[in-house]
């Protein structure tokens, strides 16, 4: 197969030559209409099909689809959950998010490759199985998590690891796993208005088509409902900017790939409220125009897809998806998911966008917007999925009743993600405005040092801080709230941040590529001992040159959980200042640590600096 990959073959003479591979293919692209733009799904549908993607079924995508070679190894070579090499029958990730580290994570993964005689990122001598990281599952309530071919298995410990091993190594199929290994709970701690009482399929559509769709953007704008994606931008605008732009058509996208780690509200949204979800989704359309829905589902809740669809099935049989929804000629919309691949960036909404499409999920240059140019250039609504469902009951009960709860900044309640130390993980919905203080003390923090509100991006808050209330006014976040408890050394916490960093950017502009990895540098220098104040200026320095030079969020906000870690405990920092002037982060001796493995040599003399 290797031998392929030098010569330019007949794609269609590939196809014929396997097969097994080019009948997979041809009917997975005929389930797709022969659709470039579905890329990513069929590349996903395939490897699903044949473990991994390989050079003859990339000859036959391109000779099906007609798109050149090179396009189709791009934009698999984007996503993480995408192997152009074979990766085994079981492909094992575990999360590498830092709750999931606290809990043992790693020492789960080192007994697994111990079990299985394998090397951690590599596959095993007989090809079964292969142990690697993944940046985070959206498990992190019920950690430590790892993902086995793309499904979620949950509350590892050391007798379900060995058990897994067993079942790997006698090879049974994942269907065929206990179903507990499988069990997702929702752990909701707390319900107000969105969680709390459950709405009627179909209330809110009625509700809308009495107002008309003018009288349902006049609730939005008395509401003052914002994004609750984190940037809190206003809704009623977005949607009426979209409404107005021109174009042949008009779309929806539902923004369900939640890979901000210690994020998982979402996936417990869609699990226990998915009408809501899906409701909102078609008030949008009626707002705008849109006929057609996407659902950009995280690839790490696809063992949600089934359940899903089966709720949109249901809808259509209500007459509340389809052609002439509730009778009414002309308002036909409906929805299909888009299973995301295991890419961080395709949580911003222009990088998408563009995943749709079937490309690389690179962030677009703005302007233009997504309401104006977005899928298919055409005018785009994109919205979080807990914007969608507020939306839905402000259809329902009015902008004046959702405006009454939270603050006039930030009106409404938020869903907040809780994980780490602490007694109570899971979901907690709170009026906005709710203290930092409160929400510890609700989910059994009593011994916190630091919360981190809002992911790697978001806010770092220390004990002095725990006043601070969650809104937009002061601490905004998209929904995660990780805990540390005092024993915890928050130096490993923004470390591991700097390493999501790294791993995560997609590498499109030089300034994050670049500067993730010298940040991320710089951190594990400090971790071996060889740190110097001259770090901590360099990390100033790559700070400014992220702002002010990265393409997209990513880069812009890298160096926060440094920089807030340092002003607020720079204590752990210091202990790991042992040198007073500057020290070279290589380590020739570190580096000679593979030959001195190879050579079975120990010894002083194999040391640099330990021979007399």
């Amino acid at each position: 197969m290797a031998d392929n990959e030098g010569k330019s073959m007949n794609p269609v003479t590939a196809c014929v030559a396997v097969p097994g591979v080019g009948a997979v293919v041809r009917e997975v692209v005929a389930r797709h209409g022969g659709d470039a733009h579905e890329l990513v799904q069929i590349l996903r549908e395939v490897q699903d099909r044949c473990d991994w993607i390989s050079p003859e079924a990339i000859d036959c995508l391109a000779a099906e689809l007609r798109v050149p070679r090179t396009k189709i190894e791009a934009v698999a070579g984007f996503y993480s959950f995408f192997y152009l090499v074979p990766r085994g029958a079981y492909r094992v990730l575990f999360s590498d998010n830092i709750t999931d580290r606290l809990a043992g994570s790693a020492g789960l993964k080192s007994r697994m490759c111990r079990n299985l005689w394998v090397e951690p990122g590599k596959v095993s001598e007989d090809g079964v199985v292969s142990v690697d990281l993944t940046s985070c599952t959206g498990m992190c309530d019920q950690g430590p998590a790892m993902l086995v071919n793309n499904r979620a298995i949950t509350r590892l410990d050391d007798a379900r690891v060995d058990a897994i091993c067993d079942l790997i190594r006698n090879r049974v199929p994942l269907d065929d796993w206990p179903a507990e290994y499988f069990r997702v709970e929702n752990n909701i701690c707390r319900a107000d208005m969105l969680l709390g009482a459950p709405v009627p399929s179909g209330s809110a559509i009625k509700a809308m088509e009495t107002r008309g769709a003018p009288g349902l953007l006049e609730e939005l704008r008395a509401s003052n409902l914002r994004g609750r994606g984190g940037a809190g931008f206003d809704v009623v605008t977005k949607w009426s900017l979209c409404r107005a732009a021109p174009g042949a058509e008009h779309y929806v996208v539902c923004n369900a790939d939640e890979g901000e780690p210690g994020t998982f509200k979402d996936r417990v949204l869609l699990t226990a409220c998915p009408d809501l979800v899906f409701e909102g989704m078609t008030l949008c359309a009626r707002a705008i125009g849109a006929r057609r829905g996407f659902v950009y589902l995280r690839g790490e809740y696809c063992y949600l897809l089934d359940y899903l669809e089966g709720v949109l099935a249901r809808r259509r049989a209500q007459g509340l998806l389809g052609k002439s929804i509730l009778g009414v000629a002309g308002f036909d919309f409906d929805i299909v998911f888009h299973l995301g691949a295991g890419a961080y960036v395709c949580g911003e909404e222009s990088a998408q966008i563009e995943s749709l499409e079937g490309k690389r999920g690179t962030p677009r240059n703005r302007p233009p917007f997504p309401v104006t140019s977005g899928y298919l250039d055409q005018p785009t609504v994109v919205n979080n999925v807990e914007t969608f469902a507020a939306a839905t009951l402000i259809a329902l009960n009015g902008g004046a009743w959702f405006a009454a709860v939270g603050t006039p900044q930030s009106t409404g309640t938020k869903l907040l993600s809780v994980s780490g130390d602490c007694e109570r993980p899971g979901i907690y919905e709170y009026p906005f405005g709710v203290s930092v203080a409160q929400v510890l003390a609700d989910c059994g923090a009593g011994d916190a040092q630091a919360a981190q509100v809002g992911g790697p991006s978001g806010t770092c808050i220390d004990a002095s801080e725990f006043g601070r209330r969650i809104a937009f006014e002061d601490i905004p976040t998209a929904g995660a709230f990780m805990v540390f408890g005092a024993q915890r050394d928050m130096f490993d916490v923004a470390r591991n941040f700097t390493r999501f960093f790294a791993h995560e950017s997609c590498g499109f502009c030089t300034p994050c590529r670049v500067g993730t990895s010298l940040l991320n540098d710089l951190m594990d220098k400090l971790a071996r001992g060889h740190g110097s104040p001259y770090d901590f200026a360099e990390i100033e320095k790559l700070n400014l040159r992220l702002r002010a030079l990265s393409h997209c969020g990513l880069g812009h906000s890298a160096c926060n959980p440094v920089l807030e870690t340092i002003a607020k405990f720079r204590s752990t920092y210091e202990r790991r200042l042992v040198h007073t002037q500057y020290v070279p982060a290589f380590d020739l001796d570190r580096a000679l640590a593979a030959a001195r493995q190879m050579t079975g040599r120990e010894d002083a003399g194999a040391h640099i600096g330990e021979a007399t």
